[in-house]
């Protein structure tokens, strides 16, 4: 009796082969090609990012200095110390003060600007380019330049303030007059920048709107108000929220000002935390400063949190 041959499986067709292999193609690059773009983000984020922020958590457990090569757990000991260390809630004063008198009228006055700007000028690149130069310049030219500008002696605000009849002031010397002198560094610095984005926000509005307000006779404040800022209140959150972590972490401006001074000057008239951490760090406490460096991680949110609600809350109008 003959046996039957075995049957042989059936082969794929090779158009349906080729058809797979391109649909397979295509829901990779779909769905992980944008993974891998913002795979060199995230690689370089969490070496320089994440990785300090938990390392610091976990060194700020410790009573960690160089001086011994023990490293002994503490727990919580750090931030209770911290807490009713009264430097720290002085240097958090500074912080927040010098915040506040740099922020709000730098964030008015880059709107102003923008608004200014967003109408048709002549020579309007140069105007851009002249608000970029303050952000672009060093940091070390600009506070030598303005601390001879506070100048007690021979400064030049204090000669058109005699002007007025106002005698010498000694701008190092006390608290407000401190925070007045670095938060005026920082408005230099940085209203041209925020300007800038705020602009770059004003093109987007469309021009009828305008057209329609001046046919109806708004006058350009009022167009400001009822049109420009709550159509880029999108922006405008953005920019407090960063302008609110700036605020929050200056330390260049009263380090420079204080003559390389990590204390703010004799009385810690204008130490702010990042000035604080620095100082602690320069006395190798590094379980110290990285409680004190956590604390300032936690208000950084608190305040912008704060800020993006009443920003938000505040539906664009903040005129």
């Amino acid at each position: 009796m003959a046996t039957r041959a075995p049957d042989r499986p059936t082969a794929v067709p090779r158009h349906r082969s080729e058809r797979f292999s391109r649909q397979l193609a295509y829901r990779l690059d779909v769905k992980a090609s944008p993974y891998a773009y913002v795979m060199p983000f995230l690689l370089v984020f969490c070496a320089f990012g994440l990785f300090p922020l938990v390392y610091t958590a976990w060194v700020s457990l410790h009573e960690w200095t160089l001086l011994s090569d023990v490293h002994k757990f503490v727990g919580l000991d750090n931030f209770a110390f911290l807490l009713g260390d009264e430097y720290f809630w002085n240097a958090t004063f500074n912080t927040v003060s010098i915040g506040l008198v740099s922020t709000v009228p730098q964030l008015l006055l880059a709107i102003w600007l923008a608004h200014l700007l967003n109408r048709p000028l002549r020579a309007q690149t140069l105007f851009r380019v002249t608000l970029l130069l303050p952000n672009v310049t060093s940091v070390v030219a600009v506070v030598v330049i303005f601390s001879q500008l506070f100048g007690r002696d021979y400064g030049l605000i204090n000669w058109v303030l005699s002007w007025f009849g106002v005698g010498a002031i000694d701008w190092n010397a006390g608290t407000a007059s401190s925070h007045v002198a670095i938060s005026t560094m920082i408005m230099w610095r940085w209203t041209g920048y925020n300007a800038l984005i705020f602009l770059a926000a004003m093109q987007a509005v469309p021009r009828d709107l305008y057209e329609a307000a001046t046919i109806d006779g708004a006058s350009g404040f009022t167009q400001l108000r009822k049109i420009t800022i709550p159509m880029i209140k999108p922006t405008i959150v953005f920019v407090v929220v960063t302008s609110t972590i700036g605020a929050m972490q200056v330390v260049a401006e009263p380090l420079l000002f204080g003559t390389y001074s990590p204390t703010g000057g004799p009385d810690r008239q204008y130490q702010t935390l990042s000035l604080f951490i620095y100082e602690n760090f320069a006395k190798l406490d590094f379980g110290y400063a990285s409680a004190i460096s956590w604390m300032m991680f936690v208000f950084i949110v608190i305040a912008a949190g704060v800020n993006y609600l009443l920003t938000r809350r505040s539906g664009g109008n903040l005129t």
